[in-house]
């Protein structure tokens, strides 16, 4: 098995590239999250994360309440309630499920700043999802559900979000090249094909049987 790490801006479509890479290589999806497994061991609730976000100045936690969840690796029952007060806590709980998911079953894990937490697994491959701004809106708004906000500003909190947690949690900068194998513009070609040189790389990174 191996891990395939996807770092996305808005727009670049990390959240149908992911699963679509997952399917190809026959890995799990792991999604952009706090895992309900941190939020077990940690002692709180799913909801205690989310308020937490609201109170959040600097763009660190806002990442938590957009983020899907993944499946609970510990299997040890339902989540304790508690609140959520130690930052540090969960960025270490984090990187140990990711680690956990690397050491495992394998997958592709969008966000959580992968291509960092796992820089030191042998059977990776780190993958960068970008393009000029006005093209991932109007890609984000072509694959947007019918309700859903897509714009300018809506974009521009998304990117920032996810720049202050790299910045703020390892100070290093998302769109620096060299933490990745592989860079793509996936605005500038089609999905399918984004799809397709990402497992091939990953294979060539011998990421999958």
């Amino acid at each position: 098995m191996g891990i395939v790490t996807i770092s996305a801006s808005y727009g670049a479509l990390g959240s149908e590239v992911g699963p679509a890479v997952a399917g190809a290589l026959g890995l799990p999806f792991v999604d952009r999250a706090i895992p309900a497994s941190v939020a077990h061991k940690l002692g709180v609730t799913l909801d205690d994360a989310a308020a937490q976000d609201e109170k959040a100045s600097t763009g660190l936690w806002r990442l938590i309440s957009s983020m899907a969840l993944v499946p609970d690796l510990s299997g040890t029952g339902p989540l304790a309630y508690g609140v959520v007060h130690d930052e540090r806590a969960f960025r270490e709980q984090t990187e140990h499920v990711l680690h956990e998911v690397a050491a495992s079953t394998g997958g592709v894990i969008l966000g959580r700043a992968g291509a960092l937490v796992l820089a030191d697994v042998p059977n990776a491959l780190h993958v960068r999802l970008d393009g000029p701004p006005a093209a991932r809106l109007a890609q984000a708004q072509a694959h947007a559900e019918p309700d859903e906000q897509v714009d300018e500003s809506v974009q521009r909190e998304n990117d920032a979000a996810r720049q202050a947690y790299w910045r703020h949690v390892y100070r290093r900068d998302w769109h620096d090249c060299r933490q990745y194998h592989l860079v793509l513009d996936s605005t500038a070609m089609p999905q399918d094909t984004v799809v397709e040189l990402i497992v091939i790389a990953a294979r060539a990174r011998s990421v999958a049987p």
